[in-house]
């Protein structure tokens, strides 16, 4: 358990609050390239607790600024896209992407009141399908050499979700390598073949097994985590019997992302970011090593759980989910359909807008959860001292940031870890786009540490 003002510390967010310090020293998820890709090209954004506009002007250029005009503060997400960029509505005051005010056309010819007037706005760029913003000051991190950023665009899909709750809680069951035997378990298995798209339903590497007869059958994995350059490695080893175990690699991406494996050709790699204190949206993108994704198939596999433009669950809290009390007691453990991200979303929601973790109390399982929460105060009291934060990366650091390697797949008992190393250095030089082969796994080396 801890106290209310450590649960404050690494929940909050805002502008003025030591994490939300952290958090704008990153690159942050504002928007899916697609949701820009219509006839006007400008939306509202609310991101760290503060409101934006986002848009697109007549040369491609992207822009973020703050949302209320500084003429009388009306809202600029209503505003005209003309003019080199978004212009006010209520008395044209025209502003372009880096915050220069070009225009007050209400005023006399001869005023000079714009050149004294500018829009705070903020850097934008698109990487993997995603609109990336920096709502920091001075110069932001290099971006590191993830596999979804390396691979050429059409083998990566990028999609999102509306979850109603505070980031950190959302982010924590995406490192819980335990939950998914019970979360997501199936009583049925389906057919593998048929599981394109779907997180949780393929077979493993290395056998016929379907990964949802593993979660079902083998209940308590053991828990290794690691510490790394980027954040944590988590190892989930569930024995099948003295010749095989199955091995789960996923990784914590500080702050706030994950990269786990969907299937032994594809990963996701995965943000949970702060709409504000109490909401959050999970960004993913959806990496090959194969085949360039099917993004139509992908995309409307989900636009059938999802409503846009919010990008919120069908199966919500004000419908319960979807509940269905005979489902659970013939086909899934929660009873609230096939798709995983509800039973997440589920899960997280029913904590509360914000966890109160002053009530919990955690088990040896958990110790992913304890290592995260370790470091994540770590860092907030660098910023605080300071320092630059982990993974504020420079153009030469950022190079050494790769993968992260992944894993599903069921290897030997014994040698296991030589096993899962060799499945990823495989995978990664068989990409048709070359992933980079992260240096430990090149090595065949990577030393094990149980958190305490």
């Amino acid at each position: 358990m801890m106290s209310q003002e450590q649960n404050d510390l690494i929940t909050r967010i805002g502008p003025t609050a030591p994490a939300g310090k952290l958090m704008r020293m990153y690159w942050q998820p504002a928007a899916l390239v697609e949701e820009l890709a219509g006839e006007r090209p400008i939306k509202p954004v609310r991101l760290l607790g503060e409101n934006f506009v986002l848009f697109r002007d007549e040369t491609g250029r992207y822009g973020l600024l703050d949302r209320d005009c500084p003429h009388r503060g009306a809202d600029l997400a209503f505003g005209r896209l003309e003019g080199g960029g978004v212009r006010c509505s209520f008395h044209g005051w025209l502003f372009d992407v880096e915050g220069n005010c070009l225009e007050t056309p209400a005023e006399p010819k001869a005023s000079k009141l714009c050149a004294g007037i500018r829009q705070r706005a903020y850097r934008v760029v698109e990487k993997g399908g995603i609109l990336w913003a920096y709502l920091g000051e001075g110069e932001p991190p290099a971006f590191p050499e993830l596999d979804c950023f390396a691979a050429p665009g059409a083998y990566t899909f990028a999609f999102k979700g509306l979850f109603e709750c505070n980031w950190l809680q959302a982010l924590e069951v995406g490192i819980d390598p335990a939950h998914a035997s019970f979360l997501h378990r199936f009583f049925e298995d389906e057919n593998p073949a048929d599981a394109y798209g779907k997180q949780f339903r393929s077979a493993s590497a290395g056998s016929e097994l379907p990964m949802t007869k593993v979660l079902r059958e083998y209940d308590r994995p053991i828990i290794n985590v690691e510490s790394t350059e980027y954040g944590l490695r988590l190892i989930a080893l569930r024995e099948i019997d003295e010749e095989r175990t199955h091995v789960r690699v996923t990784n914590q991406v500080f702050p706030h992302g994950f990269v786990i494996p969907m299937s032994s050709e594809m990963t996701i790699s995965q943000w949970h970011v702060p709409v504000d204190d109490e909401n959050c949206y999970w960004y993913a993108i959806f990496t090959s090593f194969t085949k360039p994704v099917d993004k139509q198939k992908m995309r409307d596999q989900r636009l059938e759980l999802y409503e846009l433009p919010d990008y919120k669950s069908r199966r919500n809290r004000t419908n319960d989910y979807g509940f269905d009390p005979d489902e659970q007691s013939t086909e899934t453990y929660t009873g609230m359909g096939a798709d995983i991200n509800v039973h997440d979303q589920w899960a997280v929601e029913s904590m509360g807008r914000i966890q109160d973790r002053t009530r919990e109390h955690l088990g040896s399982s958990d110790k992913a959860i304890v290592a995260y929460r370790r470091l994540l105060r770590q860092e907030i009291g660098r910023v605080a001292g300071g320092a630059r934060p982990l993974m504020f990366l420079d153009a030469e650091n950022a190079r050494s940031i790769q993968g992260p390697a992944t894993m599903d797949g069921i290897g030997p008992t014994s040698g296991w870890e030589s096993y899962w190393m060799e499945v990823d250095v495989k995978r990664r030089r068989g990409a048709p786009w070359s992933a980079p082969v992260p240096a430990e796994t090149a090595s065949g080396t990577v030393p094990l540490t149980a958190a305490e």
